[in-house]
């Protein structure tokens, strides 16, 4: 899965990493509220990396959590889900609106291997001073430049720009 290749997501050893993500999840959903920048420590050890000022609204769900690579200040409102099946990397002061999807994993097109649980997890990475509004999903293996904004709803198929604003379902730019 962390070396980019197709893999079974049907695996003894990636089930164990699924249910350790769902235990952090649940410890940080289900914890009492808080100070502003409060985590649950079972989250904060189980993500990749968590800079300074990082903040995350229950409820809040991944997949494996040790791919999710937060740098300062990121905020995400209530309801976003990472499908970290590969690095996501989000840039300082990106901030997500409620229910925002990341998802990295890309299934099989050929339905017999589908069924076999034959995927690839492709990265995705977002810049600094992003803003994604609310029920918007970023497709697997997409990059988001700096200062980019990414419309409420939209569904993000293709690379952003820095500095673009994208809207729609496939999203487009407002840019041009």
């Amino acid at each position: 899965m962390q070396s980019g290749q197709w893999y079974c997501c049907l695996d003894p050893e990636l089930d164990e990493l699924r249910a350790r993500a769902r235990g952090a999840v649940h410890a940080h959903n289900t914890s009492p509220p808080d100070a502003r920048g409060a985590m649950a420590p079972e989250l904060r050890a189980l993500l990749g990396q968590v800079g300074e000022d990082c903040f995350l609204e229950a409820p809040f769900h991944c997949a494996y959590g040790m791919n999710i690579h937060l740098s300062k200040r990121v905020y995400f409102n209530a309801g976003c889900v990472v499908l970290d099946s590969a690095l996501v990397r989000v840039g300082d002061d990106t901030m997500f609106g409620p229910n925002v999807q990341i998802y990295c994993a890309q299934h099989a097109k050929d339905p017999a291997e589908r069924a076999q649980g034959l995927e690839i997890g492709l990265p995705v990475t977002i810049g600094k001073h992003v803003w994604v509004g609310g029920g918007a999903i970023l497709l697997p293996g997409l990059s988001i430049g700096n200062n980019a904004t990414i419309g409420a709803g939209s569904v993000v198929t293709k690379d952003v720009a820095a500095g673009e604003t994208v809207v729609g379902n496939p999203a487009k730019s407002l840019n041009r």
